[in-house]
């Protein structure tokens, strides 16, 4: 059994690992590509949730977080940055934009938490208790600048499943921004040139492609219309 190692110990013992995982990763990759060469190099599914899937590393102590189309992900990485002094945010190792819209989180293993202690984290955030000032500052500075810069961007997500233990026990939380989801992929399908002048391509080029593990699957019709409506909207914004 692994033993619980503190954030400290964590950065010592994965350079190497990171920079090996990095290595792999070509400039243009996009979300695809990074899982194949993932799994090709011993790491293992370990997870999917409506944007994500994850992959755990060989040696059990890295967590990659593989997205097709995350347009929070650079606020979340600035979230678990920015608060790192907290110590109630993942630690994260690397952050990379991927092709297409894609992103790329290498992190902590993390474990999941009883229920009623999830939601008892959130609630002291939401409540701004003493023991999350800090924490809660950082979220409030990020987020603020997210729905500023961001079109469909979501309220802070208080799913339990978003609390969890670090290497060394403590409780941190994760992916607390997202995209709203169902308005944007509901604008997409009545009001396609919207999302497409909104959102340009290269952005969202997989935006189809996301996991929806909890709340799918999605109608393979439905996903096929979308895609459609948005080329289209593509091309007439590029023929005008």
């Amino acid at each position: 059994m692994l033993h619980a190692m503190t954030p400290e110990e964590v950065h010592r013992e994965t350079p190497t690992l990171i920079t090996e995982t990095l290595a792999l990763v070509e400039a243009d990759a996009t979300h695809r590509e990074v899982e194949q060469a993932l799994l090709a190099a011993g790491w293992t599914p370990c997870g999917a949730g409506d944007w994500a899937i994850a992959l755990r590393s060989p040696d059990g102590t890295t967590a990659a977080r593989i997205s097709p189309f995350d347009p929070t992900g650079p606020y979340t990485a600035a979230l678990y940055r920015e608060a790192t002094h907290t110590r109630q945010v993942p630690v994260l190792f690397a952050h990379r934009r991927l092709t297409g819209g894609g992103d790329l989180q290498l992190m902590e293993w993390l474990r999941p938490v009883p229920m009623q202690e999830a939601i008892a984290f959130h609630q002291a955030i939401k409540s701004r208790a003493p023991e999350v000032t800090d924490l809660v500052e950082v979220i409030t500075r990020i987020h603020t600048r997210a729905l500023e810069e961001l079109p469909w961007c979501g309220p802070l997500d208080d799913n339990p499943s978003n609390v969890m233990r670090g290497a060394d026990n403590r409780l941190v939380v994760a992916d607390l921004f997202y995209a709203d989801g169902p308005n944007l992929y509901a604008t997409a399908l009545k009001d396609p040139d919207l999302v497409a002048t909104r959102i340009p391509e290269p952005e969202r080029r997989y935006l189809t492609e996301i996991p929806l593990a909890a709340s799918g699957p999605w109608d393979p019709i439905e996903q096929a219309a979308l895609r459609t409506a948005l080329a289209t909207a593509d091309s007439r914004n590029t023929s005008t």
